[in-house]
Order: C-alpha cells, then structure tokens, then sequence
C-alpha cells in the first residue's frame, strides 16, 4: 500500500470527530440562542421554554452539546435527526416541498448528518472513545 493511499484510511475516523464537533458546536448554538439568549436574537426573546419551539431549544442545547463533546453520541444524534426531520416536515415542507424554496436546507442537511453520526458513531476524539477504551482495559 503506498502512503498516499495510506492517509484516508487515517485521517478518515478522525475527520469524523471533526465533522462531529463542529456540527454539535453549530446545532447547539442554535439551542443556546432560544434558551440562554446567547448570542442574542431578537425575536426569540420572548420565547416560552415549554413551546414547541423551546423544547426543540432545549434538544438543541443538551442533544448538540452531547453531540459535540461525543458523549452518548449515537442516540442523541438519532434523536436530533428526528426533530430535524420533524421540523423539516412541520415548519418548512408546508410552504413549498423543495427545499431551496421553503429554506429548509440547513434542517434536511442536519437531519442526514445527525443520521449519519447515529450510525457511524462519535469518532475517536470523544468521551464514548475514552469510555469504550476503559471499558476494554477494565475487561483485561
């Protein structure tokens, strides 16, 4: 094998930590906006946290921060990926189905990227690489 063949297969899991922390870092800015005001948006400031609105805040906030940092990544991304589907199909689809005509683009592209880390995992920059890996020394 030559070494420039060599260096996907390196860089592959890696990249997908990268791919993971930076759309959690994005998501859940998203959350922090609608929840903790920060950064702040206008019209999110009367926001009522137990509004389906504030609870897609509060998925954004715990479920991209989990996403983020790589802890309990698969399920927290299966969950996001389902609000995104939602809020595709509640918010975005009612309007136009394409999604360059109802803005709907960032939520499809979150759904599938959320999807995917559900099945592909964390990566190995995570807290469930760390855990997985005490978890195998422990059993030795």
């Amino acid at each position: 094998m030559s070494a420039s063949s060599a260096i996907p297969g390196v860089w592959t899991p890696r990249v997908l930590s990268v791919l993971r922390i930076v759309a959690g870092f994005l998501f859940m800015t998203h959350g922090s906006a609608k929840i903790l005001h920060v950064p702040d948006v206008q019209n999110l400031h009367h926001l009522q946290v137990l509004s389906l609105i504030g609870v897609a805040g509060l998925l954004e906030l715990i479920g991209g921060t989990l996403v983020m940092i790589g802890l309990f990544t698969r399920p927290a991304a299966f969950v996001l990926s389902g609000e995104m589907a939602y809020a595709y199909f509640i918010a975005h689809a009612p309007h136009d189905f394409l999604p360059l005509l109802n803005h709907g683009e960032s939520a499809v592209l979150y759904c599938f990227l959320f999807l995917y880390l559900a099945f592909a995992g964390p990566g190995p920059w995570s807290i469930d690489a760390k855990l997985r890996g005490a978890r195998k020394s422990a059993r030795t």
